[in-house]
């Protein structure tokens, strides 16, 4: 057991939630604007008394990082600990903001029927392994004091509704860090001992061990880790928007960016908030988790006040698309996190936690794109009007591709898919962003062989397009010639009316 003031529990579960706030408001501008490459020194991130309180009235959708923890917080609050997956699945897909990549995908799934874990799995979910259950995970850390078993078991049932393998891990990590910051100041040992509730053989793992090791013998220089890390753990080959581009929102790298954050930030808030955004690419949500982490560490009264000061501002104002604020949720989270302790044999006094501390057990292996390997990416720009075809060589596909409607009003696709003349399935593509189909076509676990797609559109409508971007191909050796010579080859592409 170890023993914690009540007053101490509740400033840092306040500070996690207001690290994260600050963390995400900060890296805002920036977001995606530099990728593949760090933000150079010379350039300035912009930070005053106003820039939450701006944010929030200009910007109040780049809260995505805190208003999706809200949802899932309301779950527990409106149904207890006991909450089933359904459950928060169910208030995920209904929710009205926005959501891209593997949310957006999970969302799709579960309005048409598929549930988690099914919902996040790489076969049903192309964007598995983006960041999504990363950016998501503070509130399962934040109930779960020195409890990083208890975090993943949240992070299970959770996590799997849009995530798996390196998505999956990259919320459990970040959860874990939570849970430990309660019981440590110490950034080093909390980056160290969260990785052992990741398997050790996974890529994940090895990722962060990198980091770790690199900090260790060159604590100085971020910059030569970030090459090496970005040499060596970069190539993302799941999101079909981000395979043969600099766009890089695969959890891996991302979190690698957040770690380097705390690591080289040294438990100083301003520098830490600096160095995960300068890391680029998704540099709001790395200073999101690193500031979550650190002010939960740290503890709200130890946040920089030159940090704080637009807070005060805003605390009172729920997040847009909910009915929760930053007061709300220190208090929500505050009295989640006393029913965990007591529900993992911890004890609840007057002014005191014991928190049961546990050996930390790392998750299930999982593995996502097992045997994938991205060998192209096509270009179509093909408007489906009734029907298309194309040929690829390999073992998977993806098609990027949009719906839009043309006249205002909502309209939803249905389009057969035939694989090799067997047809596969018929799906929706909605023109409605919030439930709209992200990634319209994809297969995987073909063959190694050359296929021809069919689409055929049943309901063609004068009143919305279908456009197919282009197309990511899959092969189970990077190498293997043959595959590599059918792709060369012209194909036929496309048969319209």
């Amino acid at each position: 057991m170890i023993s914690l003031s009540k007053e101490a529990l509740r400033d840092k579960i306040k500070g996690g939630w207001a690290g994260q706030t600050i963390g995400c408001t900060y890296g805002g501008p920036t977001e995606f604007r530099f990728k593949g490459t760090f933000i150079p020194d010379y350039q300035p991130i912009p930070w005053n008394d106003n820039s939450i309180p701006t944010s929030f009235k200009d910007n109040p959708g780049l809260y995505d990082d805190v208003y999706m923890d809200l949802t899932f917080v309301d779950v527990f609050e409106k149904e207890g600990l006991a909450a089933p997956a359904a459950s928060f699945a169910k208030a995920f897909a209904a929710a009205k903001y926005p959501l891209w990549h593997a949310n957006q995908m999970a969302r799709f799934n579960i309005l048409r029927g598929i549930t988690p874990p099914e919902s996040g799995h790489w076969l049903n979910n192309p964007h598995a392994d983006d960041i999504d259950f990363q950016i998501e995970a503070d509130f399962a850390g934040l109930m779960s004091p020195g409890m990083p078993n208890a975090a993943s078991a949240i992070c299970d049932k959770i996590g799997h509704i849009m995530n798996y393998g390196d998505g999956w891990y990259g919320g459990v990590y970040i959860a874990a860090m939570y849970a430990l910051a309660f019981v440590s100041s110490n950034i080093q040992d909390i980056a160290e001992e969260a990785l052992k509730a990741i398997p050790a053989e996974t890529s994940f793992a090895q990722a962060m061990r990198d980091v770790i090791s690199l900090h260790r013998a060159n604590p100085s220089d971020w910059k030569e880790t970030w090459f090496k890390v970005l040499r060596r753990w970069s190539e993302d080959i799941g999101c079909p928007e981000g395979v043969f581009s600099s766009f890089d929102i695969d959890a891996k790298i991302n979190c690698a960016w957040v770690l380097i954050g705390l690591l080289y930030g040294g438990g100083d808030f301003e520098k830490t908030l600096s160095l995960s955004a300068r890391c680029g690419d998704d540099s709001d949500c790395n200073p999101a988790s690193a500031g979550g982490i650190l002010g939960t560490a740290l503890g709200y009264k130890n946040i920089p006040s030159s940090w704080k000061n637009g807070l005060a501002a805003v605390e009172a104002k729920p997040f847009q698309y909910t009915t929760i604020s930053l007061n709300d949720v220190y208090g929500l989270s505050y009295k989640h996190a006393l029913e965990n302790i007591l529900a993992n044999g911890g004890r609840v006094g007057d002014k005191n936690v014991d928190l049961g501390m546990q050996t930390i057990k790392p998750v299930k292996k999982e593995v996502g794109f097992e045997g994938h390997f991205p060998v192209e990416r096509r270009t179509l720009n093909i408007e489906l009007k009734e029907e298309a075809s194309l040929t690829f060589g390999g073992n998977g596909f993806a098609l990027n591709g949009e719906v839009a409607s043309t006249d205002g009003q909502a309209y939803t696709f249905k389009v057969k898919l035939a694989i090799d003349g067997q047809d596969v399935e018929t799906i929706d593509l909605p023109t409605d962003y919030l439930v709209r189909n992200p990634t319209p076509f994809w297969r995987y676990r073909l063959r190694q062989e050359r296929h021809e797609v069919r689409l055929k559109v049943l309901n063609p409508s004068a009143k919305a397009k279908i456009r197919l971007q282009d197309i990511v191909v899959y092969a189970d050796n990077q190498r293997n010639d043959k595959i590599q010579e059918n792709i060369r080859r012209p194909s036929a592409e496309k048969k319209e009316e």
